[in-house]
């Protein structure tokens, strides 16, 4: 599980001279690969007889005849409304092109209304143009994305701080205009390929991590990892590379970095058309968090950009941006891994000696036995934190959200890092006296009780995301039926 966003900045002075490699990414180079809003917008102009810009290949030249709006619940389920193009054209008349729902929408788990929910009332859910990008798993179908607003203003207010979309927007926006900090993000998702669910669970091989034998010619495995790669490549989502990895059937997609709103759409996307390309050919994939002994995790990247000077307590090590960051990661992480790890099965994985980000809050020099690994230490142009209590059952949205607003509060406390690197060996591997040394003395939540227990308890991370949203999502997270939940991702 891995990783997440960390501050815009770059080390400009190190004890030694940079060794700069890998490929450098900047809020300003990179693309989300949509399609562009003025080309949707030019062929709702032609419809309209209003002049616009120039269109030369609107949905119809794409083969486009249905328009999915989509949204992702609280429980990372996707869901959608299914509009032929002539009627999504007809809808950008409006000044918010939408569709109407209840306002329960964000509350209803299967057909339960939760506590603190109501079935009163309706909200508008309005297309984000710049979000449109063709289904590469559904030929003939686009999908966009949608924030939900108030029908009409309440308090001279449309936004709904529960979308999980607006509010991951507005944490974003905060961080760029009251914090000078922009952020990226780059996923890492793994999956496990099953040949059947019924009667029993079989992988189509067992191939060993980053081994050929996964990728064998004519299999089917290959034919359906080959087809997610064509796939999102026709969506606009960049993929860097796959491999196979270390369970029976698992296998592991890589994503460029984007801005964080644009890549939790583009996770989001990415998971559909892994589970759309594996039916289609006969298969299952799955992102539960514990299989075999091994678990389909998701990772989460991000570069730093933008001029900071060296940290006082790490000079060599971390910019002043990157060691505040990293402190509010420190100090919040064990709350916000209820929306990181936001299932019973997901702290099968909270263990020590697994590779999967350990029982302590601490972090590491390319450790992968920690919660939060520095990579890249001494490339300042490629230096990112990965956060690895993430699993592939949790909402983006609402992990970036969590995570972003752990690392800003301690950018803007100006929090003082003091919890040191483990070094060569992990926190469960260091003594009690070591720990204590090392100011390691968080424990991670070992259940998801308790990781609700401390996100309802956190009061500087409820007044970044909002004490409406965590006491929701809890109630909501709460009435999840995990056994069912655990077979449906």
């Amino acid at each position: 599980m891995n990783s997440i966003t960390e501050a815009t900045v770059h080390a400009t002075t190190l004890s030694s001279p940079p060794i700069d490699f890998g490929i450098r990414y900047a809020p300003t180079t990179v693309s989300a690969g949509t399609i562009a809003t003025e080309a949707i917008l030019a062929r709702m102009h032609t419809a309209t007889g209003v002049s616009g810009p120039g269109l030369s290949q609107p949905l119809e030249g794409l083969g486009v005849k249905f328009v999915r709006l989509q949204w992702v619940d609280f429980s990372n389920f996707v869901h959608c409304r299914v509009l032929t193009t002539s009627h999504f054209y007809k809808l950008l008349r409006a000044s918010r092109p939408s569709i109407t729902t209840a306002k329960v929408v964000l509350g209803i788990v299967f057909l339960t209304m939760v506590e603190w929910f109501s079935a009163a009332g309706e909200y508008v859910l309005v297309m984000d143009l710049a979000s449109v990008r063709v289904c590469g798993y559904a030929p003939g179908h686009a999908a966009v994305f949608g924030y939900f607003q108030e029908k009409y203003p309440i308090s001279g207010r449309l936004d709904v701080p529960l979308c999980p979309r607006t509010n991951l927007r507005r944490i974003v926006k905060y961080a760029a205009e009251g914090l000078k900090t922009e952020f990226l993000v780059g996923f890492e998702t793994e999956f496990i390929l099953l040949t059947t669910t019924k009667p029993g669970i079989h992988p189509p091989n067992n191939h060993g991590w980053s081994r050929t034998a996964g990728f064998a010619s004519g299999t089917t495995e290959l034919k359906v990892l080959e087809e997610i790669a064509g796939a999102l490549a026709t969506s606009g989502i960049e993929l860097q590379m796959f491999h196979s990895e270390g369970a029976p059937g698992q296998y592991e997609v890589v994503m460029v970095p984007l801005p964080p709103l644009e890549a939790a759409d583009a996770l989001a996307h990415t998971r559909e058309t892994i589970y759309n390309i594996a039916s289609k050919h006969g298969m299952r994939a799955t992102f539960a968090p514990k299989f075999w002994k091994w678990g389909a995790r998701s990772h989460l990247r991000s570069p730093t950009t933008g001029p900071s000077p060296p940290s006082e307590s790490h000079p060599s090590t971390l910019t002043a941006h990157e060691s505040r960051f990293l402190a509010g990661l420190m100090t919040h992480l064990p709350s916000i891994m209820a929306f990181t790890l936001p299932i019973p099965q997901s702290y099968g994985r909270v263990r020590d000696g697994i590779w999967s980000g350990g029982t302590w809050a601490c972090w590491g020099d390319e450790h992968k036995e920690v919660s939060v690994r520095l990579t890249n230490t001494h490339s300042p142009q490629t230096r990112h934190f990965e956060v690895r209590t993430v699993d592939g059952t949790a909402n983006p949205y609402l992990v970036l959200a969590g995570l972003i607003s752990a690392g800003i509060i301690g950018i803007r406390d100006q929090l003082a890092l003091t919890v040191e690197g483990c070094g060569e060996r992990s926190g469960a591997q260091l003594s009690e006296a070591e720990r204590a040394e090392k100011g390691i003395t968080r424990k991670l939540p070992l259940d998801v009780e308790t990781a609700r227990q401390h996100l309802l308890e956190d009061q500087k991370i409820g007044e970044v995301i909002g004490e409406e949203v965590v006491r929701k999502y809890v109630a909501v997270n709460k009435a999840s039926p995990s056994p069912v939940y655990s077979r449906l991702y």
